[in-house]
């Protein structure tokens, strides 16, 4: 994009101040500013003054939950449907690993942060060991895409061709980028990183296949076959990939998108809940779980919100690509934003200043007809790390894998 272009461009979404510096950047650096405004949706921008009327809430009901007694019942019947599907090369893994170790203490990729204790045991390991598994039951490969961000898609790509992908077949490894949007400040301005580069953030979960799209990853999928993705997210060192059973049960019983879910330790525990909302599948976030619905209860007397989702998701190929047409809602959520003040000093804020504009893989459920949600053992499927100690840590993942039998 040329200049005279950036600038009618910014001046249409009142955003000109990103050009402020730009008479003093070198050429490299004003190649950078105009392919980033050109690249950028500024569209978004102009929500922030309707953030409280975006995304109501619609009637939230219980949705049927395939549970444990039920799942062990046809285990073997669901099991080999899955695997025949694996070996026919219809089935795909999505790692979504955007996100770098900052919580954990970590300036590298999240998945590159070592859990072991008497050796090496990285994120990324732990989850390529599970896909092996099923690689070695339904002797086949299967395609794991990977995506990354901008700010760590070369540590990212660079730490697995240094450990040769964990012994995964590298032909079998596709890397894209998940797309970025613009951060701004409550005014919905966009904030300036440096003065050649607008603050940006990961666009959220829930737009990861409109960046395959965008990388040409999709291309790749239709031409192998593949017909169903698994995407699940990179801090669940346990959880099972491309699983032969939830792949089968998900496929035998017609449903549009497979969830995996766990049996919630409370009812406000901090996970979303699967549910129906206004009659379609959907999750409701923990941070919205009213006393009522904490309260509910089933036909059985058990909690009627009681499973709660683990990004653990199977969809079928040919409905994402219908949903990301009709364009995902936009979520506007208040964060801290490093910036450049008026005098061109970087701010690094204490506090929320601004807003971050991300899409949500909950709502791509919301636009299926149909959902599974299929129970999982949750000491054997759920070990997040968010933090580096206490919940859902780096602490209580090391736990559970050693209740699992892995040697760290």
């Amino acid at each position: 994009m040329g200049y005279q272009e950036a600038y009618e461009k910014l001046e249409k979404y009142g955003q000109l101040h990103v050009l402020k510096y730009y008479e003093e950047l070198s050429g490299y650096e004003k190649e950078e500013l105009l392919s980033q405004i050109g690249n950028t949706d500024f569209e978004m921008l102009g929500q922030c003054s309707r953030k409280e009327e975006l995304n109501p809430r619609g009637r939230i009901t219980p949705i049927e939950v395939m549970q444990l007694p039920e799942i062990e019942q046809k285990r073997e019947e669901y099991t080999k449907t899955g695997l025949d599907a694996i070996r026919a090369g219809k089935v795909g893994a999505v790692l979504l690993a955007g996100g770098m170790g900052t919580r954990l203490g970590s300036d590298a990729p999240k998945g590159v942060y070592d859990i072991g204790l008497t050796k090496e045991v990285f994120i990324f390991q732990r989850l390529v060991e599970n896909l092996m598994d099923v690689v070695r039951q339904a002797e086949a490969w299967i395609p794991l895409y990977i995506m990354t961000s901008d700010k760590n898609h070369e540590a990212t790509t660079a730490f697995f061709k240094e450990k040769n992908y964990f012994g995964y077949n590298p032909d079998y490894v596709t890397f894209f980028m998940q797309d970025m949007a613009p951060a701004s400040d409550y005014n919905g301005k966009v904030y300036m990183e440096e003065k050649w580069k607008m603050s940006t953030s990961p666009n959220g979960n829930g737009g990861w296949f409109l960046s395959m799209v965008k990388w040409g990853v999709v291309d790749k999928i239709r031409e192998a076959g593949v017909e169903w993705l698994n995407v699940f997210a990179v801090d669940n060192v346990l959880q099972r990939i491309a699983d032969p059973c939830f792949v089968g049960a998900t496929i035998a019983t017609d449903s549009a998108v497979g969830a995996k879910v766990v049996r919630k330790n409370a009812p406000d525990e901090k996970v979303g809940a699967v549910c129906l909302e206004d009659g379609r599948p959907s999750i409701v976030e923990y941070y919205e779980m009213t006393e009522e619905l904490m309260d509910a209860k089933d036909e059985q007397g058990e909690p009627a919100y009681n499973f709660g989702v683990i990004l653990n998701y199977l969809f079928r190929e040919k409905d994402l690509e219908e949903i990301v047409a009709r364009k995902l809602p936009l979520h506007i959520v208040e964060k801290k934003i490093p910036y450049l003040d008026e005098n061109g000093m970087l701010i690094k804020p204490d506090s929320p200043n601004g807003y971050k504009f991300e899409q949500l893989v909950l709502d791509m459920i919301h636009e299926l007809d149909s959902c599974l949600p299929y129970e999982v053992v949750r000491n054997y499927e759920f070990a997040p790390i968010k933090n580096k100690t206490g919940i859902d840590s780096v602490e209580s993942a090391r736990q559970l894998c050693r209740e699992n039998g892995i040697e760290l």
